[in-house]
């Protein structure tokens, strides 16, 4: 399996600039790129959605659109759309190389004429009945991680270290631990 993948993160109409600047962080902190379909309910400048990305912005691969329409004169490739109205789990789909996760605004979802056109491409994260939905940067965290958990997180440092203390001496502590 190659160690370069391609990911990208697809908000359309995005309402909050602080879920956005979670998930510019989300994005960039996997390397994943972020493409922002307009209207939104903010602009690019927007200190609370500069504010949420932190000193992140630096590493995101950004793309910007005024519309669907031009996001798929523009695009191509593997499209997932998440939703809570969907009829499969977000986990019972193989993301191949270069795909796109979809997400809708916070207020109302994806267009329900895109699931209804792509239904056997759309996915819903499981939760409990009566819930309205996750948070919108919290589904966009669920999603980048299943795929990447598929494709064995590539490129991700899958360890750290300590600051004040050894793994190696909590491993001497601990030799039975499988987490170390």
């Amino acid at each position: 399996m190659s160690d370069k993948k391609s990911l990208n993160i697809v908000l359309v109409e995005p309402e909050i600039p602080q879920n956005t600047g979670n998930i510019a962080r989300t994005c960039a902190v996997t390397g994943a790129a972020l493409h922002l379909v307009g209207p939104m309910g903010f602009t690019p400048t927007d200190k609370r959605l500069r504010h949420a990305g932190l000193d992140y912005w630096q590493y995101l691969t950004l793309f910007q659109y005024d519309s669907l329409t031009e996001f798929f004169e523009k695009n191509s490739g593997n499209f997932f759309f998440f939703s809570t109205k969907a009829q499969k789990r977000h986990s019972d789909v193989q993301y191949p190389d270069g795909c796109y996760l979809f997400f809708g605004k916070e207020s109302a979802g994806l267009p329900e004429r895109l699931l209804f056109e792509n239904p056997g491409r759309c996915v819903r994260i499981p939760m409990m009945s009566g819930a309205r939905s996750l948070n919108l940067s919290n589904s966009v965290a669920v999603g980048v991680f299943e795929v990447l958990r598929q494709w064995d997180y590539p490129q991700l440092l899958c360890s750290g270290e300590l600051r004040d203390y050894d793994w190696a001496a909590a491993k001497a502590r601990n030799p039975g631990s499988e987490f170390l």
